[in-house]
């Protein structure tokens, strides 16, 4: 008997290549760190958890220039990027640049920085953290949420897209 041994795939290229094929939201999480100045990311991977009580979820690379400030902080906000924001949502995944230039970004009542035209504002506070390989997951309490009509930037196979609002036929 014989056996054929198969060389190993490179699963890293293959998971990139499958998660790029799911469509999703952009987000902009923001804080304040411990020298008051603002800190954030930008993160396709965000999902609501719990209804009761309001929990969502945002992933962030530890190695992320920003990750102590999440961790020493727990008042956050996430900003559901625009269309508009595809600039600012690159600045906002970009090293080394001042992430909140080309944004008009205010501080909340909390100090918080909150881009003032989002799609979606949702005030929230650290809830939990999670060690996620070589993420940290961010679970936060929604503590308020606004809501704009401004249509919602995606990323879909590495690159930004919107909807054209046009709902498919015989869709639930």
């Amino acid at each position: 008997m014989t056996s054929t041994v198969t060389p190993p795939t490179n699963v890293d290229q293959k998971f990139r290549a499958a998660m790029s094929a799911f469509p999703s939201g952009v987000t902009m999480m923001t804080t304040a760190g411990p020298d008051g100045e603002p800190r954030g990311f930008a993160a396709s991977s965000f999902c609501s958890v719990s209804l009761d009580p309001p929990l969502v979820l945002v992933c962030l690379a530890k190695t992320a220039q920003c990750h102590d400030a999440f961790i020493d902080n727990d008042q956050w906000s996430i900003q559901v990027a625009g269309a508009v924001h595809v600039d600012l949502v690159t600045r906002f995944a970009t090293k080394g640049v001042d992430k909140f230039a080309g944004g008009e970004f205010v501080p909340d009542h909390r100090g918080v920085p909150v881009l003032v035209d989002a799609a979606v504002l949702i005030e929230c506070e650290a809830h939990q953290r999670y060690d996620g390989g070589d993420h940290t997951i961010l679970v936060a309490k929604v503590l308020d949420i606004d809501v704009d009509d401004r249509p919602a930037l995606l990323y879909f196979q590495r690159e930004f897209r919107h909807l054209d609002h046009f709902p498919m036929q015989g869709a639930f």
